[in-house]
C-alpha cells in the first residue's frame, strides 16, 4: 500500500505547527473564519504560521468564502500554497481562482451526507487538484463546514475514491482508534483530522503520536 499522507488541521500557533511537523505531518491546515466549528484563527496568525513552515510540508488555508475573487484575496494575504474550499461553490468560480492563484493547489471539500456526494466528482474534477471528504452539513441552519468530530458513511467515501481520478483525502471523526480501519475501508490518498488529536482544544502530543503510529503501521 502506498504511504498515506497525513494532514493535521486546526493549527493555531507556530508551536502547534512545529509539533505536527515533528510528528511527521505532510500538511498543515489553517482554518479561516467559519460559521461554526473548532480551530479558526485570524488571517494574520495564519500568515505568520505559513511563512515559517518549511518545504516540503504543505500549508492549506481553509476558506468559507464562495466567490472566486474573495478566495483569491484570502489566499494571497495568508500566503499558503494550497487552498481548501470548504463550501460547495459554483464550479465556474474556479476559473477565477486558477487564474488568480496559478501556483496554488486547489482542494475542494465534499461533505458526504448521502450518495449525492458522488455527483460532485464530475462538476469539480476539471478544476481541482484533489478532493477532501468531510462530514459537514453545509445547508444546516448554522452551516457545519468541518471539525464536527463525526464520521460519515465510509462506504460512500470508498465509492468516491474509486470513481475519482484526482487524489482524495478523508476527514471526519478520525482518531488513533479508527484510522487503520478507515484507511483499509476507503483507501484514500491522505487523511485529515482536527478534534481527534486535541485535548481541551489544544494539540495533544500523545494523541498526535498515537495517531501517526496507527497510520504508519
Amino acid at each position: 500500500m502506498p504511504r498515506i499522507r497525513a494532514k493535521i488541521c486546526c493549527i493555531a500557533s507556530p508551536e502547534e505547527a512545529n509539533l505536527a511537523i515533528g510528528a511527521g505531518a505532510d500538511a498543515l491546515g489553517l482554518v479561516g473564519e467559519m460559521p461554526s466549528g473548532p480551530g479558526p484563527i485570524d488571517d494574520d496568525t495564519a500568515r505568520a504560521i505559513a511563512q515559517e513552515v518549511p518545504p516540503p510540508v504543505a500549508t492549506f488555508l481553509l476558506t468559507s468564502r464562495t466567490s472566486g475573487a474573495d478566495i483569491v484575496d484570502h489566499v494571497r494575504y495568508c500566503g499558503t500554497n494550497t487552498v481548501q474550499v470548504v463550501r460547495h461553490i459554483e464550479p465556474s468560480e474556479y476559473t477565477i481562482i486558477a487564474a488568480g492563484l496559478p501556483g496554488v493547489r486547489r482542494v475542494q471539500v465534499v461533505h458526504v451526507e448521502d450518495d449525492s456526494a458522488l455527483d460532485l466528482i464530475d462538476a469539480y474534477a476539471p478544476h481541482v487538484h484533489a478532493f477532501l471528504l468531510d462530514s459537514g452539513r453545509p445547508n444546516a441552519g448554522i452551516a457545519e463546514l468541518g471539525g464536527t468530530g463525526r464520521a460519515h458513511d465510509w462506504q460512500i467515501s470508498r465509492r468516491f475514491v474509486a470513481a475519482s481520478a484526482k487524489p482524495v483525502f478523508l476527514a471526519g471523526g478520525l482518531s488513533p482508534h479508527n484510522v487503520a480501519r478507515a484507511v483499509a475501508t476507503v483507501t484514500p490518498y491522505g487523511v485529515d483530522l482536527c478534534s481527534g488529536i486535541r485535548t481541551d482544544g489544544a494539540l495533544d502530543a500523545n494523541k498526535l503520536q498515537a495517531f501517526m503510529n496507527a497510520l504508519r503501521a
